[in-house]
């Protein structure tokens, strides 16, 4: 687990970034992994820049990133977990709602995580049994508001369009219990604004490790639950379906995805 003095330089590393995104945005190149899937220059300058600045300071911890190949991973390995760049659409689109996301995986857990904004220079974090923060500011998941007022984000798995009639029923009931819906096309930023309260719930399937990790972390230390769409404990080196929310929120929203 990091020492506090290492979190502030892993944190400082991860806002490092910002100036490196802006930069390779004016000549951003756009390669198309497949259906609504994206990659740029951006994402690997900024993977590039965190693999070889956090290998300085950690020689001994292999990165796990979106952009590279993920082999002989062990459950019980200490491996960096990285999306150099969540919500990738949005970057390309200028939407203004992407994220470096920034985990550290031990022995099957995530005991840090960060999650940055370069556009709005957000920066959340947490470190386990230490709480969960916003540029220094400790922050909670609400705890009374109820289902009928939520504000409930979700992700349409752009990827697997073909699964959209088979979990767009479930969002319709949840829609029509909660106070609205959000779609922000960043899982990481979707379990951050539940941890800082500005949404309440967040449901998508088969997240990729690097979608989740982070936010994970983000969302338990500021008092938010998550697990798989089975209430199963989130793999972390696997891909996985996630439900994220208030505590009080749980049973109603698990009724309604176990009941379709």
């Amino acid at each position: 687990m990091l020492k506090e003095t290492e979190v502030e330089k892993v944190l400082d590393l991860v806002k490092q970034t910002r100036k490196l995104i802006y930069r390779e945005m004016e000549t951003a190149k756009v390669t198309v992994k497949g259906a609504a899937d994206y990659v740029t220059n951006v994402d690997f300058a900024v993977q590039e820049f965190l693999k070889t600045e956090l290998g300085k300071l950690f020689p001994e911890i292999r990165m796990v990133a979106e952009e590279k190949e993920n082999n002989n991973l062990s459950a019980t390995g200490t491996y960096w977990i990285l999306d150099p760049i969540d919500g990738t659409t949005n970057l390309i689109n200028h939407y203004g709602l992407s994220a470096v996301a920034l985990a550290l995986y031990e022995q099957g857990e995530i005991t840090f995580g960060a999650v940055f904004n370069p556009f709005n220079q957000e920066l959340f974090h947490a470190a386990k049994g230490r709480g969960a923060y916003l540029n220094g500011e400790r922050i909670s998941v609400p705890p009374h508001v109820a289902l009928r007022d939520a504000i409930v984000s979700f992700g349409s798995s752009p990827y697997e369009k073909e699964k959209a009639k088979e979990f767009f029923p479930i969002y319709y009931e949840i829609f029509m219990r909660s106070g609205d819906f959000r779609r922000t096309g960043s899982a990481e930023l979707d379990l951050c604004y539940i941890a800082c309260g500005r949404h309440h719930a967040y449901l998508e399937l088969n997240l990729k490790p690097w979608d989740y990790s982070a936010g994970s972390i983000i969302l338990t230390e500021a008092g938010g639950v998550i697990t798989g769409w089975q209430e199963e404990k989130l793999p972390y080196l696997k891909n996985a379906d996630i439900i994220a929310c208030a505590p009080q929120l749980k049973g109603e929203i698990k009724a309604i995805v176990t009941a379709k």
